[in-house]
């Protein structure tokens, strides 16, 4: 028999921003993990930017709607930060 080990998250990526991206990094903070932003060129100096532990800028070249669903650029910043996790925030 295999026993499944289900890895603890210690570094989630939140694919979204402003009000929604703090709530979750409030409570991923509260429970202890570590958490990362994306933020679009025109968000550089937004809150959520600041209030996580680790900050990248998401969808060089594109307006903020489509740097947001840039997936091949979340994931490639998902790999290059180590998380564990991505939460979309809401959607």
């Amino acid at each position: 028999m295999v026993k499944e080990m289900i890895k603890p998250i210690q570094k989630i990526l939140i694919a979204n921003r402003g009000e929604i991206a703090i709530r979750v990094m409030r409570a991923a903070t509260e429970m202890g993990i570590r958490t990362v932003a994306i933020y679009a060129e025109e968000d550089k100096f937004a809150l959520h930017r600041f209030k996580s532990d680790e900050a990248y800028r998401v969808g060089a070249g594109k307006k903020p709607i489509a740097a947001y669903l840039d997936i091949e650029d979340i994931i490639r910043i998902a790999l290059e930060a180590g998380v564990d996790a991505i939460h979309p925030g809401y959607g």
